[in-house]
């Protein structure tokens, strides 16, 4: 407990998805295959990591000149570079943006996250791929946050960080007598007065019975007499019409 804090310092997929990082094994899928996979870092981006900053959720209509004017008020921005799909050419809804000075990198990141871009809030953090050990992208069951329509929930992180575990004091359970000894003579007093009832109830039932079986007798002499009463109803009507 001492070294806990509420943001990741390492990667791990495991702790990723418990939502306070004391799971032991893995409860999704996702986890699984981030566990298995061994991500290399894109060589191919340029820039400095550690002035770059993550933005998600962006409206798909959102531009790069629309980025550049909303976050060129926090400091002189070095590059853009908003993600797209390489087939239509459609924005994905991220982008990283790299500043010249580490001043206006803390400044965006304490001031534009959930800020509101084309009816779009946003979500800004750092860049995690080349900074954070690690890391493992959400395609391979990594990443952080996340929303609970997806049930790909992930912890550690800005959007979703860890809740402190809850330690509880060892609490003895009386459902199994490790209470006081008084609590003990109750219980066991309850359960004779359960056995006796029950003893009560099979011989009442077994009282019962042969009345029943009388009953039953009776009702069948009954069935058959009036059988044989309408039988004999049956022959008399027939001797009339003849």
């Amino acid at each position: 407990m001492a070294d806990w804090a509420p943001i990741a310092k390492e990667y791990d997929p495991l702790k990723a998805g418990s939502i306070d990082g004391t799971d032991e094994e893995p409860h999704d899928r996702a986890i699984w295959r981030a566990m298995l996979a061994r991500y290399v870092p894109n060589k191919g981006v340029t820039g400095d990591p550690h002035l770059t900053l993550f933005v998600a959720r962006l409206n798909l209509q959102t531009t790069e000149e629309k980025l550049k004017e909303v976050f060129s008020r926090y400091g002189d921005i070095r590059k853009i570079r908003l993600v797209r799909d390489l087939v239509t050419g459609f924005s994905k809804g991220y982008a990283f943006i790299e500043y010249k000075e580490e001043r206006a990198l803390l400044k965006a990141h304490r001031d534009a996250n959930r800020l509101v871009i084309d009816q779009h809030e946003i979500f800004v953090d750092f860049e995690l791929e080349r900074t954070l050990k690690g890391w493992i992208p959400r395609r391979l069951g990594g990443g952080f946050g996340g929303k609970k329509e997806s049930g790909q929930l992930r912890f550690g992180g800005r959007d979703r960080p860890f809740r402190k575990p809850i330690n509880l004091p060892n609490v003895k359970n009386d459902f199994y007598g490790e209470g006081s000894s008084e609590k003990r003579n109750w219980s066991r007093e309850g359960t004779r007065d359960w056995r006796t009832r029950d003893r009560d109830h099979e011989r009442s039932r077994d009282k019962r019975w042969p009345e029943r079986e009388r009953s039953w007798a009776w009702g069948d002499s009954e069935r058959d007499r009036d059988s044989k009463e309408e039988r004999s109803r049956g022959r008399e009507r027939k001797d009339r019409d003849r």
